[in-house]
């Protein structure tokens, strides 16, 4: 696990010399820049929000996340560990298509949660291990 941690540090100063691909900010390497596999979305209750206001709304929301996991939209969710809102992994490949899924629940129709959206995807310093071939 070591060696794995001190490989990865050694490769990111040759991440960020890499040539940036078109469409990128410049100045950012493209190494650092991975194909979005998923959003991570996080929700917390809007300011003023209250409890009883959530609990009302629910069992709707339980029903309808379900059928989103059931249907292969949501892979993932969790209860934040401080208690301060949930988390999702979104089968998306972009924020806009994340957040038309999220638009569907219940809560977000009634505009009681704040929602961020993280695209995410491979950890991109691990294609420098394996060699120049696997550039895409």
């Amino acid at each position: 696990m070591k060696f794995m941690i001190a490989l990865l540090i050694a490769v990111l100063p040759a991440a960020s010399s890499a040539q940036s691909q078109p469409g990128t900010a410049p100045g950012v390497p493209s190494i650092a820049i991975p194909k979005t596999t998923e959003v991570l979305v996080i929700q917390t209750p809007r300011k003023g929000v209250t409890a009883p206001q959530i609990m009302d709304v629910i069992p709707a929301e339980i029903r309808a996340t379900v059928k989103l996991y059931l249907d292969g939209k949501i892979r993932e969710w969790y209860s934040r560990g401080d208690g301060k809102g949930v988390i999702f992994l979104v089968d998306a490949k972009t924020e806009d298509e994340a957040r038309a899924i999220m638009e569907t629940l219940p809560l977000a129709k009634e505009q009681l949660m704040e929602t961020e959206y993280i695209p995410v995807g491979p950890l991109m310093p691990l294609r420098a291990l394996m060699g120049s071939g696997t550039q895409q």
